[in-house]
């Protein structure tokens, strides 16, 4: 448990560091650098790509080489570099060179730091201590973009220069060395087998829920598209920029005070419930952001958009975990990462298309009727009960 609590710790101060700076980035390249919102996407675009096709590859090096705290290692000092490089850069270039620097460190971190908690948790316990971590992960979000959002105020009175941007860039270094420092604590179980020399992935003989789950979690993720549209939404709807960012702390707050007990209850209750229940309350949240026009509306929204998180987010990864082979259990939660994130931008495409095309509103229903069909699917995948590998 204390590996778990180190590197919920981790995730903890990273996410303070990244949060700080992750809200304020579209304002400083187009405020100091006079970027448009097309060279913000173009950045956005790039980075989160690079971060999605390496996590299936950190995951396969560390099942192949057994060096997951080597690697979850690298991957968070990125964090650290990224901020410097914020503070070095001179124009819109250098500000996407940090941020691939920084999607670079999430990518190779992710699949190796997931299969260190799945190795230092209790078998009968797993989805708890995916969700102990998810926890102090959204904690670090939510209390990272508050503080953004206090400094933002108080740099300049609000309107943050280049000198008031680059302070919040130098003190969101501190939380990123304390995190890879606390890191530095954790105790990787050593392997009692040489680096496999070639590992087969054969997905042939790989269980057919997981190959199953893998197809709806793409599928669904092509009407989840980027958060940016429901805080649009939210400025339709009458909320100001500092209010959003305070929308924005609520989705985070509730997803990180209900993730560990809900990752306890999937453990005593199944993984099935959970995942069809979470799907289930995406798919009316995404309708009600179709159809929602009063600011009260808007707020139960996002706090439910919290609840939907904390019932998915750490239940996925441990029911990966106990399905997927035990040598490659990095590889295929890096897998589940990389299809996300692919998935992610055409569905970001298909979202700003069908709101230039047919309104507001239609976005939403899509993705909330993927999101029912998601919750169907998976009830029908997952319908029978399935033995912890070890």
């Amino acid at each position: 448990m204390s590996n778990i609590i180190l590197l919920g710790i981790v995730s903890f101060m990273t996410d303070l560091s990244s949060e700080m700076v992750y809200p304020i980035i579209p304002l400083y390249l187009t405020a100091v650098f006079g970027a448009t919102p097309a060279i913000v996407g173009l950045i956005e675009g790039i980075a989160e790509s690079l971060a999605s096709l390496l996590k299936v590859f950190s995951g396969y090096w560390a099942d192949r080489y057994k060096n997951k705290k080597r690697l979850t290692l690298i991957g968070y000092s990125a964090s650290f570099f990224y901020k410097v490089a914020l503070l070095l850069a001179a124009s819109w270039p250098g500000v996407l060179a940090a941020r691939i620097v920084d999607r670079v460190g999430k990518g190779i971190r992710t699949a190796p730091r997931d299969v260190l908690i799945a190795e230092s948790a209790n078998a009968k316990k797993l989805g708890g201590s995916f969700g102990l971590h998810k926890m102090l992960d959204m904690l670090g979000s939510a209390l990272g973009i508050l503080a953004s959002y206090f400094l933002l105020r108080i740099s300049a009175g609000g309107s943050a220069n280049i000198v008031g941007y680059r302070r919040i860039f130098l003190i969101s270094t501190v939380p990123a060395v304390l995190g890879v420092l606390a890191l530095l604590l954790v105790k990787e179980r050593k392997s009692k087998s040489a680096p496999t020399r070639k590992l087969s992935l054969n997905f042939r003989t790989l269980d057919g829920r997981l190959k199953a789950f893998l197809i709806i979690v793409f599928l669904f993720t092509l009407g989840n598209s980027s958060n940016a549209f429901l805080l649009l939404r939210a400025s339709s709807v009458g909320f100001d920029a500092q209010s959003v960012i305070l929308l924005y702390f609520l989705f985070n707050i509730v997803a990180s005070l209900l993730a560990y007990p809900l990752g306890r209850l999937s453990d005593r209750i199944g993984r099935r419930a959970l995942l069809v229940g979470g799907y289930l309350i995406y798919g009316l949240v995404y309708i009600g952001f179709a159809y929602v026009t009063t600011r009260a509306g808007m707020i139960a929204l996002f706090a439910a958009y919290g609840i939907y998180t904390a019932m998915t987010a750490g239940t996925e990864r441990a029911l990966i975990t106990e399905i997927a082979p035990a040598n490659l259990r990095g590889t295929m939660l890096g897998l589940h990462g990389a299809l996300v994130g692919i998935g992610l931008l055409p569905a970001s495409l298909i979202a700003g298309f069908l709101w230039n095309t047919f309104g507001a509103a239609a976005p939403f229903r899509f993705g909330g009727i993927l999101g029912l069909a998601a919750a169907v699917a998976v009830a029908f995948v997952l319908n029978r009960r399935f033995e912890v590998r070890a």
